[in-house]
């Protein structure tokens, strides 16, 4: 193992750093071999937006907000850097264009080469996804039977017809997470859970598939060996390179050598810090909320499940088959729906004033309004919310879904606001609970839920969750708990545990859990699913 000299000759305590690149924002952790979290840092990145459902954003600004925050982190927890043990990092799927040496290439319209990742979110390449859909090859099988916008090979056959100039002249094509161990290590290696859910590498047979890519326009990709998009495909906490080169380690204030793990996307990080509580992981869906939301189901046999991603062999627990759903917009959705409303501004403005966000106080105030958390949804009686705003992730695979509110009348009153908070969050709930019906369909049933991500934090919601889909949600021990499925990462690669099954099972545990309701409330919300469900098909029907 890569340990510096000076963290094996301390004798004392270690630590772990973990890295969580999301949409908006950078942040690290520092992380005991306990799996408690000592400190943290936090850095803002940019979103650039262009039309065409375009969205973009600058690796060279990602990776100083990375630094920034390490830095940061490691200075409030007060730890020495020769005795951090070593470091792992998760990202957003988000498509990274390097030209020679690492030089940032513009991606879009604006030809600002610090512009130089797509963003997962990112819907420019629509109409790739629709012809290498009506293609039909064998590898969509592994994608749920349907490839998204949110993948990268749309994305890479997009640029090719739309930026051959920037296409040619790529030297690599990453996602973000293997941007960062190569930013930090030297090493092209790519991730198992990056190139499997995202780019169509078929990791239990540990090969690319060839025919694919000439049959969808990409074929110079297979010609060139893969050598643009990953030659060397390892599982997620393999240690890379020769640990932190010197030049990155100084950048984070670390030390050179320092281990560093191969990553994960964000979600899945965030299934590794939840999924191994409370028994093995094949009876816990990961459910991680934040800006959008994303599903994880392990087993241990392929289950295919028609419009989820998947299934995907370790891809987030090493030598099990993941299943991957969930929701394009989720935290997102409920802040556009409360940006339309009346009150939005006052709201916001009070919330501001008392120090909170937004949905923090409307989850106060509803509830101050009821006898119990459960009972908050009998206050959004007659409104019905369909929240799919940026199309349906999971179970339907349709990027061009879109919301669905029903009810609304002509009051501009808070009480109204708080109303269609609840039904916002309703939504959300029956749309978790769809999919977990789709995949038991299929054979991957789950007793629980694993809850993690920032828009999940609130009792209120989580209860919600609990009651909309009829199952038990648990909350980890850990308050950040994909910052602790990085770290455990780094755990792996520093040798403090042998794998990372080990390594989730000693670091994660669950805090607490939130029982649905049962009775009248129960009966409340299968009204409400059924309602769901009919606004989502008349919505396809019209549209």
């Amino acid at each position: 193992m890569n340990t510096p000299s000076s963290a094996r000759s301390a004798g004392g305590e270690r630590y772990l750093v973990g890295v969580d690149v999301g949409t908006g924002s950078a942040r690290a952790g520092i992380f005991d071999l306990s799996g408690r979290m000592l400190a943290s840092g936090k850095r803002d990145i940019s979103l650039f937006r262009e039309p065409g459902a375009m969205v973009e954003q600058s690796s060279t600004e990602i990776w100083a907000a990375v630094c920034a925050s390490v830095r940061e982190a490691v200075e409030k927890a007060g730890v020495a850097p020769e005795t951090v043990a070593g470091i792992g990092f998760d990202a957003t799927c988000s498509l990274v264009v390097l030209g020679e040496g690492g030089k940032p290439l513009p991606v879009g319209p604006s030809e600002d080469p610090d512009r130089d990742i797509i963003v997962w979110m990112d819907h420019r390449a629509v109409d790739q996804v629709e012809r290498i859909n009506a293609k039909g090859h064998g590898v969509l099988r592994y994608v749920g039977g349907i490839i998204s916008p949110e993948m990268e090979t749309p994305k890479l056959l997009w640029l090719r017809e739309n930026r051959p100039q920037v296409f040619d002249a790529a030297w690599q094509f990453f996602d973000l997470a293997d941007f960062l161990t190569w930013r930090s290590t030297g090493d092209l290696a790519r991730s198992t859970c990056t190139v499997t859910c995202k780019w169509t590498y078929l990791a239990h047979e540990k090969r690319w598939d060839s025919s694919y890519f000439h049959g969808i326009g990409l074929g110079v990709l297979a010609d060139e060996d893969f050598a643009r998009i990953g030659q060397h495909v390892v599982e997620p906490g393999t240690p890379l390179g020769k640990g932190l080169t010197e030049r990155a380690a100084n950048e984070l204030g670390l030390v050179a050598g320092t281990p560093v793990a191969a990553g994960m996307i964000d979600a899945h990080a965030g299934g590794i810090g939840t999924v191994g509580v409370d028994g093995p992981p094949e009876n816990n869906l990961g459910y991680v909320f934040g800006t959008s939301s994303c599903t994880m189901t392990s087993t241990h046999e392929p289950v295919f499940v028609p419009g989820v991603w998947g299934p995907y062999f370790s891809a987030m627990v090493p030598g099990m088959w993941l299943n991957e759903g969930g929701q394009s917009a989720a935290g997102a959705a409920i802040e556009q729906l409360l940006s339309f409303h009346p009150a939005a501004g006052d709201a916001t403005a009070l919330a501001k004033a008392r120090g909170l966000s937004l949905p923090v106080l409307l989850a106060q105030l509803a509830s101050e309004k009821t006898g119990s958390l459960s009972d908050v949804a009998r206050l959004a009686d007659g409104l019905h919310v369909v929240p799919e705003f940026l199309g349906n992730r999971a179970p339907f695979a349709d990027p061009h879904a879109r919301a669905a509110i029903v009810g609304l009348g002509m009051e501009r009153d808070l009480d109204n606001l708080v109303a269609l908070y609840i039904a916002g969050l309703c939504g959300i709930g029956y749309g978790l609970r769809q999919i977990i019906d789709a995949q038991a369909a299929a054979g991957a049933p789950i007793d629980k839920i694993v809850i993690s991500g920032g828009a999940g934090q609130l009792d209120l919601v989580r209860q919600l969750l609990a009651d909309a889909t009829g199952k038990p949600l648990l909350a980890t021990r850990a308050d950040e708990p994909v910052l602790l499925g990085a770290a455990i990462l780094g755990s792996v690669a520093a040798g403090a545990f042998p794998d990372v099954r080990a390594a989730m099972a000693a670091l994660s545990a669950t805090d607490r859990t939130y029982e649905p309701a049962d009775g009248e409330i129960i009966a409340l919300h299968a009204r409400r699913y059924d309602a769901f469900r009919q606004l989502q098909n008349l919505a396809r029907d019209i549209r």
